[in-house]
């Protein structure tokens, strides 16, 4: 449900009555709406609100799909109102700005002032220009429907006119690039080059094995330009300049799709919580916030680190195969908190990877398992579709997809 000005007022006047005050979540991504709804679930719940500024969910895994015209727009996106009815989770659609950690306080930036029983962060992550000149201003980029709109109409025109060596470049070789890189080639059907530019030495730095294998591969089918160790400088209309091994270069592109990296910029928070270089907050194992144990975060915006075999700890990826997982644990966090008891570590399970290669095709690995094609196309959107938040959506988008079987 969406949230009401009586609900709103009952929640304001909590500030002096904490135990009756909400557990608030900011952020509807994968860590956000997965712990509300997780939370949601369990016997005798909290008041729960969800804070987000957005109207839709968004299920970013499969956007490479929404591209290409292989899912559609609802399967992938549905509204949190459709979503949350029923389920006794608040949402406000609305941004949280600043935290008074002290009087378990937050604020947003429409003037709310809300209180807090618990509040957990989920703010997620946003696109890195790194101060790249033009690269705000002239670049387009593939994390939302605008996004994914903008691109379908570039793709749209390119092929109506198809002139000789039209030409679009995706910087960032990584998995988001990757994939992006071999959908836009599918799509464009030689009515565009496409360069992949890469300032490191290779692609997909940190997947596994045989999803890099297969990458190179699909790309190579595709005759995508994967260009490595080059950095882009500059954007300009029409323009990206470059610094690669052989020295300065101008590419002509018709435009440039920026997946060069992310950035994290959490609500401000008074006191401040200790942050790691890129700004992800340091986290306990119980997934609270340093310092602040009212305060929990999950997802891109958490610095969790795992100890790995030899004693090393690493921090653990920003990705959605870890915020699902963090979600669980946190509603069970959640509710020990509220009642005073101990609570219990996070423990990350490698589930393995899954990638889109194109229209039609993907590679997965996991358990000692790989496989690539066709066949792992579908047993990818199968697993995701199991992952698609709601019962009862699964159930529509399942009914959907049996429907087009035939087609």
């Amino acid at each position: 449900m969406m949230l009401t000005a009586t609900t709103h007022k009952a929640m304001a006047e909590s500030g002096t009555t904490p135990v009756t005050a909400p557990v608030v979540i900011a952020g509807g991504g994968f860590g956000g709406l997965y712990t509300a709804l997780a939370l949601a679930g369990r016997r005798s719940p909290p008041p729960i609100l969800l804070i987000d500024p957005n109207d839709r969910f968004l299920f970013l895994p499969l956007l490479y799909e929404l591209l290409s015209g292989e899912l559609r727009s609802w399967e992938i996106a549905p509204r949190y109102d459709a979503l949350l009815a029923g389920k006794g989770v608040a949402w406000l659609q609305d941004r949280v700005v600043r935290i008074d950690a002290d009087n378990d306080l937050i604020h947003t930036a429409t003037g709310r002032q809300l209180a807090f029983s618990r509040l957990v962060l989920a703010t997620g992550a946003q696109p890195n220009s790194f101060g790249i000149p033009g690269v705000a201003e002239h670049c387009f980029g593939f994390r939302t429907l605008a996004d994914v709109e903008r691109l379908q109409s570039l793709v749209q025109r390119l092929r109506e006119r198809a002139r000789p060596l039209q030409r679009l470049a995706v910087v960032g070789a990584g998995a988001t690039g990757v994939e992006l890189a071999c959908k836009l080639a599918d799509l464009l059907e030689g009515d565009a080059i496409v360069e992949l530019i890469e300032q490191g030495p290779g692609l997909l730095p940190v997947a596994k094995a045989f999803n890099r294998e297969q990458a190179d591969q699909a790309l190579r089918r595709r005759d995508v330009r994967l260009r490595t160790q080059t950095q882009v400088e500059a954007v300009q209309p029409g323009r990206v300049d470059l610094k690669g091994p052989g020295g300065p270069e101008q590419l002509g592109v018709e435009a440039v799709i920026w997946t060069a990296g992310i950035s994290f910029r959490p609500p401000e928070l008074q006191p401040a919580a200790p942050a790691d270089r890129r700004g992800r907050l340091l986290c306990q194992n119980t997934l609270q916030l340093l310092n602040h144990p009212h305060i929990f975060a999950l997802g891109d915006i958490a610095h969790v680190a795992m100890e790995e075999p030899g004693g090393t700890a690493n921090a653990l990826p920003a990705n959605a195969q870890v915020a699902f997982q963090q979600a669980e644990c946190l509603a069970a966090n959640l509710m020990l908190s509220l009642a005073g008891a101990r609570l219990e570590p996070f423990q990350f399970n490698d589930l393995g990877e899954m990638m889109s290669l194109g229209a039609g095709e993907a590679s997965l690995t996991g358990a000692g398992f790989t496989l690539a094609g066709a066949a792992a196309f579908q047993i990818r959107k199968l697993a995701y579709l199991t992952r698609l938040p709601g019962r009862a959506h699964q159930l529509k988008v399942a009914a959907g997809w049996l429907a087009d079987w035939p087609r």
